[in-house]
This record gives structure tokens, C-alpha cells and sequence, in this order.
């Protein structure tokens, strides 16, 4: 209605163009960049359980290891010794043991026969379970010698990438 030109003289405007589209079903990738960060779902320190010198690392700063896989070697002489005694002190508690055991079953008949007194029987039942109980100390005592002497080789408690070192061998 605004332009100088007049429409045909039959009074009609032209016909539009119209565009037609096919619409057909497709896959579409949508995809969301989100900021974020990366943290790891398993950490574990890992500790020395005994005490002693470190002697050696047994392992590269940032590489991939299993659990089980020994990261460390403490120095595990002090420990070997440890165990050793504990197997002596128990092989001395089971002979204890024997000599304390053959004494009460001797007495046990003997105390029967009344050729001994009650108390002296008393007494050999004592110190033979008094022999017994020495040798499941001394068998507890081996054990936690084996413990320890274990514990002189640090393992990684799980699998993963390993980090920084913050100790050094000496």
C-alpha cells in the first residue's frame, strides 16, 4: 500500500513462493562440554609398619603398579634376628614342656599309689601347665616376630599409578 506501483490492473498481487521440506527421521550427536575435574576414586598412603632404615626403593616415580607389589625394602636384619630367637625361646618352652609333662604323668601314678603327696602332684600339674602355657607364648611371640619381618617390605596396598616418593634409601 506504501509503493508507487500500482498491482495489476485486475487488482490481484502475485502468488508467493513457498519452499517445502521433507522431514525424515536421523541420528544427532549432542554433545555437553562441561568443566570438571579428575580425581581419583582409590588413594592410599602408603606407611612402613616397622621401624628401621630404608634400603632400597623398588619402584619408578609415576609409573603403574599392582597390589602385592613391593614398593620398599627396610633393612630386616634386626627382625631376622627377632625371629630367631622366638623359634629358640620356643624350642626351649616345648622341651620345658616335655620334661613337665613326663613329670606329672609320673606322679599321676605315683600320687595314685600314694607313694607321693597330694601337694608335690599339685605342683607337677602346675608347672606342667605352666609349661604349655610358655610354649603358646613363645609360639605368639614367633608369630609376631614373622609379622614383623614381613612388615620389612612394604607393599602397595592396591593397583594404580604410584606418585612422588617422599623418602629415599638411608
Amino acid at each position: 500500500a506504501c509503493q508507487d506501483k500500482q498491482p495489476a490492473a485486475t487488482g490481484a498481487f502475485p502468488a508467493p513462493e513457498v519452499t517445502v521440506v521433507t522431514l525424515a527421521p536421523s541420528d544427532v550427536n549432542l554433545t555437553t562440554e562441561l568443566p570438571g575435574r579428575a580425581v581419583a576414586f582409590r588413594k592410599a598412603e602408603v606407611r612402613p609398619q616397622v621401624s628401621g632404615i630404608l634400603q632400597q626403593r623398588l619402584f619408578e616415580e609415576g609409573v603403574e603398579v599392582e597390589a602385592g607389589q613391593q614398593l620398599y625394602q627396610i633393612n630386616a636384619e634386626r627382625y631376622q634376628a627377632a625371629v630367631q630367637t622366638a623359634k629358640a625361646n620356643l624350642a626351649k618352652a616345648k622341651a620345658n614342656a616335655a620334661t613337665a609333662q613326663a613329670r606329672e604323668k609320673r606322679y599321676t601314678d605315683l600320687v595314685a599309689q600314694k607313694a607321693i603327696s597330694q601337694q608335690n602332684y599339685d605342683d607337677a600339674l602346675a608347672t606342667s601347665r605352666q609349661a604349655q602355657a610358655d610354649v603358646a607364648v613363645s609360639e605368639a611371640a614367633l608369630a609376631t616376630a614373622q609379622i614383623d619381618l614381613e612388615y620389612t617390605k612394604v607393599v602397595a596396598p592396591i593397583s594404580g599409578r604410584i606418585g612422588k616418593s617422599n623418602v629415599t634409601e638411608g
